[in-house]
């Protein structure tokens, strides 16, 4: 049975997780405003790595032969995930898109080289039977992105000269309108032309006519490397925001949750108390009755 003690017990417990639920919620915003931004810091620079593009990929249509078209062989892929919990389905979402997406393709799941970044996304990989090689955990804020890219950057480097993997796909949750997030795949290789600028030197933001000096194929090599790097910061920016997102859905569920179990430990708390002051009251008055009998 309840007691006025056990049921103040159960109210501190729950104001103080309250408060705990309250804290997630502000960092969680917080962290989708700080993702948001460095996504927004990076346009220019994809800008300029564009402008550069457009360059170089000038008179494009004689020289089709350097982009590769897609082709089956050996396959890379990416599985964006998170390291913390508290975010809902977000991890069973992206690897369940994933394992249907890569079970479909026609290649043997032995030409196939898997990293999760995320532990918990590569806990759930190997779950689904996948063999996950290779784990990297997420940074715990927008300054960590640039190390963590440069990693899968010369992950995938290794993937192309080591074991002649000449497809890579991407596989992340992605912010969404009216949704906290929804699962994307993004193939960084090969590059198609439709995914690199073609507006050419026609539409060159000053007069000055664009041209290069280095050789065109180390040049082209290193934008490209420059566009991939582009393509997996935004990539990993709004994933981190889509987990926070998440969480503070989950979050706000929580709190929400809690508010209910307190509106009704404070009701059973103040009925009993009312109940054990009525009971005191009732014993009072009895044993007076009982002192005015005897006399």
């Amino acid at each position: 049975m309840e007691t006025l003690e056990s049921l103040q017990r159960r109210i501190r417990s729950a104001e103080d997780l309250r408060s705990i639920v309250r804290i997630m919620k502000t960092l969680a915003a917080v962290s989708i405003r700080q993702y948001e931004r460095a996504v927004e810091a990076l346009v220019e620079y994809n800008r300029t790595t564009d402008l550069g593009l457009q360059v170089v990929l000038a008179g494009w249509a004689q020289e089709q032969g350097r982009v590769k078209k897609h082709s089956e062989g050996r396959l890379g892929a990416v599985v964006l995930g998170s390291d913390q919990g508290m975010c809902g389905q977000f991890n069973d979402h992206v690897v369940r898109h994933a394992v249907e997406s890569l079970d479909s393709m026609p290649i043997d799941p032995g030409n196939r080289a898997l990293a999760g970044v995320g532990v918990r996304a590569a806990s759930r990989l190997e779950e689904a039977g996948q063999i996950v090689e290779d784990v990297y955990t997420l940074p715990g804020s927008a300054l960590g992105i640039t190390p963590l890219v440069q990693h899968l950057l010369l992950l995938i480097d290794g993937w192309r000269m080591e074991r002649d993997v000449n497809q890579v796909y991407l596989y992340y949750n992605r912010s969404a309108k009216g949704i906290a997030y929804h699962p994307t795949t993004l193939r960084l290789l090969p590059i198609s032309t439709e995914q690199l600028p073609r507006e050419g030197i026609n539409t060159w933001p000053s007069r000055s006519l664009p041209t290069f000096t280095m050789d065109r194929e180390r040049l082209l090599a290193a934008l490209i490397r420059q566009h991939l790097f582009v393509l997996l910061f935004r990539t990993i920016a709004e994933s981190l925001a889509s987990e926070n997102a998440s969480r503070l859905i989950t979050m706000q569920m929580a709190e929400k949750n809690i508010d209910e179990r307190l509106a009704a430990f404070y009701k059973g708390y103040h009925d009993l108390r009312q109940s054990t002051i009525t009971s005191e009251i009732l014993d009072i008055i009895s044993g007076f009755e009982a002192l005015s009998e005897d006399y």
